[in-house]
Parts: structure tokens; sequence; C-alpha cells
């Protein structure tokens, strides 16, 4: 090897996740909620975005897609996945306690062009499990 670097496909999907998780959290604090935590991690899993509002906490899964030509985003949100951030909310609200009601919520950004897309769609699914 030449001593170059390359991007792993592991890396190009964080950059990605990023970048939804930034639109996501953006739409949230519009919308008065506090964003609390960024992909909070524990030995269960991680919570892309936890934010506070008025009367609910609540962890969100963020799916970033080109286009739900094959699937709405939301569908990757699989029963495996729900146990996950079950456990890592569980363990977050040991850790944090509050009085808020908690609500896991499913945001789907649609980007065709990643980064560059000039007009990103968010649907945002409350209640979402």
């Amino acid at each position: 090897m030449s001593g170059e670097r390359r991007e792993t496909g592991g890396a190009q999907a964080r950059v990605k996740g990023d970048y939804g998780e930034r639109l996501v959290a953006e739409a949230l604090e519009k919308n008065h909620w506090t964003v609390l935590e960024r992909n909070f991690h524990s030995r269960f899993g991680e919570i892309d975005l936890i934010a506070a509002g008025k009367e609910h906490i609540i962890f969100v899964e963020v799916k970033l897609r080109k286009s739900a030509r094959f699937a709405a985003a939301r569908e990757f949100v699989t029963r495996d996945k729900q146990r996950k951030l079950k456990a890592t909310a569980e363990w977050y609200l040991t850790t944090h306690p509050t009085a808020l009601q908690p609500r896991f919520d499913v945001a789907e950004v649609y980007a065709p062009d990643g980064a560059k897309t000039a007009d990103p769609v968010i649907r945002y699914w409350q209640n979402a499990f």
C-alpha cells in the first residue's frame, strides 16, 4: 500500500448518519425541543437523539435514505433495533432521572444527493413503537 487512506463503508455511513441527525436535531430545536444527547451509547446500543420538551423526553432513531423506492426508512427500525433502543433508553433514564414521559420516535430523512441535497425531506413519526 502506498499510504493512501481509504474511507470505509462504515465511515461513509457515519458521515451520512451525522448529516441526517443534524437535520433532525435542527428541526427539533426549531420546534422548541432541547436536544440533550446525540449518539448516546450504552452496552445495549445507541440512540441517535434524545430531546426534551414540555411533557416528553423523546428517544429518536434517525434513518437516512436516498429514496423510499425499496421501502420506507422507518421499516428498517426492526424489532431487534426497537429492543436495543428501549434497553438503552431505560439505562439513560436510570442515570438521568426525569418526570417527563418517555416516547420513541422515528425520523426519516430522504436526501437523494446526500449532504448535497438541496431540499432534503424529513418525515417524522411520533410514538413509532
